[in-house]
């Protein structure tokens, strides 16, 4: 006959696996959150000097994996193939700068964890103080080839600078954000639209000759995790383990730490 402190090991022991069968139930490998981004997108997510994977969002996956008792691993994929090599299985979740968008939503669920945009950026001792899109009318500005923002001051302009007579925008893009910069030393631009994190980041980098003029968010969106729809384990999991971050102060750490602010709840 077993004796009741036999009795509440074997209990102990019963719970014990079945907790950590849960946990790894949650993810394709054991043990395991296999994370994919693309590792080129600072201060998201780069290689620093070491190679080691730096950022925002590495560190929110070492946040989360740490809640679910796992470890975090990160898989480089091109940014434009994620959500195939999630859906492939090439990894658990997405976490990647990525916008929630409804063409991406039908193809993923997605965790909202935090809210980005662009921040405007003039030169030291500018007399431009531009705090929102309006405040660009009439002015030269440059942004990275392709971003969606060249779009969106194109419409501003036409739809609003011009008819208000204040001036259209000038949009002028650039192959890089550090070309961007330097047409605005240069004065071949009056000012630079870049996401908040990277501007920051520019500020510093220039010693303070490029101060971010903006204080609040300019055209936000909101960042997702992108988990496959048919993996509720998986899904669930990185929602109580996001709770928990947030719980443990991890996430507002990270928020604060590169700009980012918080989705709402």
């Amino acid at each position: 006959m077993k004796t009741p402190y036999a009795l509440t090991g074997l209990s102990l022991l019963a719970a014990s696996l079945f907790c950590a069968s849960a946990v790894f139930a949650s993810t394709a490998t054991p043990g395991v959150l296999k994370v994919g981004m693309e590792i080129t997108y600072p201060p998201f997510e780069s290689y620093d000097a070491n190679k080691n994977v730096v950022g925002s969002d590495p560190e929110l996956a070492h946040s989360l994996a740490k809640a679910m008792g796992v470890k975090a691993n990160f898989v480089d994929t091109k940014f434009p193939n994620l959500l195939n090599g999630l859906n492939a299985g090439h990894y658990d979740a997405i976490i990647s700068g990525m916008y929630i968008t409804p063409e991406r939503q039908a193809q993923a669920r997605t965790i909202a964890y935090a809210n980005t945009g662009a921040a405007i950026m003039v030169p030291k001792g500018s007399e431009l103080n531009p705090q929102v899109p309006e405040d660009l009318c009439g002015l030269k500005v440059g942004l990275e080839q392709g971003t969606t923002w060249v779009g969106k001051f194109r419409q501003l302009s036409s739809d609003y600078c011009v008819p208000n007579n204040k001036g259209a925008i000038t949009v002028s893009e650039f192959p890089s954000a550090p070309e961007v910069t330097q047409a605005l030393l240069s004065k071949n631009i009056q000012a630079q639209v870049e996401i908040a994190g990277a501007a920051h980041m520019i500020a510093q980098r220039t010693n303070g000759r490029v101060i971010v003029s903006s204080q609040k968010l300019v055209y936000p969106q909101t960042l997702g995790i992108y988990v496959k729809k048919d993996a509720d384990a998986t899904y669930q999991a990185l929602v109580k383990a996001l709770a928990e971050s947030k719980a443990n102060g991890e996430y507002a750490a990270i928020l604060k730490a590169y700009d980012l602010e918080p989705v709402s709840e």
